[in-house]
């Protein structure tokens, strides 16, 4: 190598704007699930005054997070971490409807400990409500940091972006993935391998609704993709296992393929 290439590099160092680890966030949002859900938490407060005081030191890490990286600009990161930390009681609630909507939907669910400590899909979801709540509150980098460290332990990716109700439920998940300008309604059921994409990568779509919109009360079985901006999954319908839609579906329907399976047993002597 060459005293340009070393040039080069040096010149790109001095260009990129200085952000903590993607670990410090990691570390940020683990600390921050286990104090609002103590299931995942080594070791428990000793009175509310301690809680108070763990919010507090997490509410100031999240403004040393911003203020490192820069993501705020010009605006108060102290009041957007304020605002942010004011909402958790609202998020907390819609999280609880999500553990609501596991324990009821799957058979193999035990209990509310078993699914905040060991599913993936519960896992996934806590991570892309708060990056959301950081997206809402026009908060760049951060939101997909977060979702991303999700993604690597879970396989499942869902954009900060996306819009997603109430009472979700992800089974196994691997291999889910919800697009940016995805709209998803409340009771919406997702298995593995589900992908509500776009029809289209062109970069000059970047600022126009290139994912579907899926109403409530659906399920969507392993392996569906279903595509477009103006695709809409009409409420309470069936997508079944590997499906490919890239059209609305009224209310109310189902929607499978019949696949050709020939099974030839063969007979002993």
């Amino acid at each position: 190598m060459n005293d340009n290439f070393y040039n080069h590099i040096y010149q790109r160092q001095q260009e990129i704007e200085p952000v903590p680890p993607n670990e410090v966030i990691a570390a940020w949002i683990t600390d921050f699930f286990s104090i609002i859900f103590p299931e995942r938490a080594e070791t428990m407060s000793s009175s509310p005054k301690e809680v108070e005081a763990i919010f507090n030191r997490l509410e100031r890490q999240l403004v040393t997070i911003m203020n490192a990286t820069r993501a705020c600009g010009n605006c108060d990161s102290t009041e957007k971490a304020k605002q942010f930390f004011a909402n958790i009681p609202e998020l907390y609630r819609v999280l609880n409807t999500d553990i609501e909507a596991l324990l009821a939907g799957d058979p193999a669910a035990r209990s509310r400990f078993e699914i905040i400590r060991a599913y993936p899909g519960f896992f996934a979801i806590f991570f892309y409500r708060v990056a959301h709540q950081l997206f809402l509150a026009d908060i760049p980098l951060l939101p997909r940091i977060i979702t991303e460290h999700a993604h690597t332990k879970t396989g499942i990716d869902i954009h900060p972006a996306a819009s997603i109700g109430e009472y979700f439920f992800i089974d196994h998940g691997t291999g889910i993935v919800i697009g940016e300008t995805c709209q998803i309604g409340n009771h919406v059921k997702l298995y593995q391998g589900v992908t509500l994409g776009a029809l289209s990568i062109s970069k000059k779509l970047a600022h126009t609704k290139r994912h579907p919109t899926v109403e409530d009360h659906v399920i969507i079985y392993s392996g569906a993709t279903i595509l477009g901006g103006d695709t809409v999954i009409g409420h309470h319908s069936i997508i079944g296992g590997n499906v490919w839609l890239t059209k609305s579906i009224s209310p109310n329907s189902t929607v499978y393929h019949r696949p050709d399976i020939e099974v030839v047993e063969q007979i002993k002597s």
